[in-house]
């Protein structure tokens, strides 16, 4: 049996012209609006995955281990580490997780790694019987990051990870040992080298957590890419080539940014546009 349950973290405000890069407000504010600031509402959604008597999550989320002036810049919205709360709505803690999935290691997708902010303490992983599987290429751009993207990575997360022992670095194969044969792993480059989308099996077709490559429902719009990513052109290329095989094979998509959609079913209309059947702010999917 295996079980498929979005989990909530903590939320953001971000800049709303930096998440839609070159799309004008007029058009973006209709998706999501932004407040005085310019800012708009992000989520940091996981997906847990319960299936052969293990617990499997799919990201953490920013989490709460910025101090409060970082917080306070990058727009994090709640003091408490919400997934750690998310888990417990469920049943379970950081310590009931077996693998954790990291598509790439931008703070707002692993952050949630780490404990909640505390003066004077150093930074402490949670997870305590988790073993963490992300790209290998990925973690050596964490590693070795550009000048674009060096903020977007925690080095005392990384040295933490490298010094567990539970690190698994994977090479861009369909497969990962660890995973199982009902997991199938897609690749993107198009918003950082490496960025790891699992894909789940399950009887209503297959579910993609597709990261930041397809952030939210309106990014699911070929032309829509973030001021975030490093190569816009070569992302589009990458989303369309997903969104054809789920089409094609009745798939879904769990956003880990949306606020407000969860998940969805990727359709296409007479024009050739991408959108959602079926979209849903939070889902539990059940599969004997």
């Amino acid at each position: 049996m295996r079980t498929l349950t979005t989990l909530t973290g903590n939320s953001q405000k971000l800049d709303g012209g930096a998440m839609f890069g070159n799309a004008p407000k007029a058009l973006w504010q209709r998706w999501m609006p932004a407040d005085e600031l310019n800012r708009i509402d992000l989520g940091c959604r996981a997906l847990l995955v319960q299936e052969d008597e293990r617990n499997i999550l799919v990201e953490t989320g920013i989490g709460a281990f910025f101090s409060p002036e970082l917080k306070q810049r990058f727009g994090v919205q709640q003091d408490c580490h919400v997934l750690l709360d998310s888990l417990a709505a469920v049943g379970l803690s950081d310590a009931d997780i077996d693998i954790v999935v990291l598509t790439h290691l931008h703070f707002d997708h692993a952050g949630g790694l780490l404990a909640a902010w505390q003066a004077d303490q150093p930074p402490r992983l949670l997870f305590p019987n988790a073993r963490f599987i992300t790209g290998h290429r990925q973690w050596q751009r964490a590693r070795q990051p550009h000048a674009r993207d060096r903020a977007s990575y925690i080095p005392e997360l990384l040295d933490l990870l490298e010094t567990s022992g539970r690190l698994h670095l994977v090479d861009e194969t369909e497969r990962c040992e660890l995973l199982g044969p009902d997991w199938r792993l897609h690749w993107s480059d198009g918003h950082t080298p490496g960025q790891l989308l699992p894909e789940v099996a399950m009887p209503g077709g297959p579910v993609v957590f597709p990261g930041d490559l397809i952030p939210g429902a309106p990014w699911v719009h070929l032309p829509i890419t973030m001021g975030y990513d490093r190569f816009p052109e070569g992302l589009i290329e990458e989303k369309e080539a997903l969104l054809a095989d789920l089409l094609a094979r009745g798939g879904r998509l769990v956003f880990t940014h949306d606020p407000d959609v969860a998940m969805g079913r990727v359709t296409q209309d007479e024009k050739g546009r991408y959108g959602l059947d079926e979209a849903a702010n939070a889902a539990h999917l059940l599969a004997n």
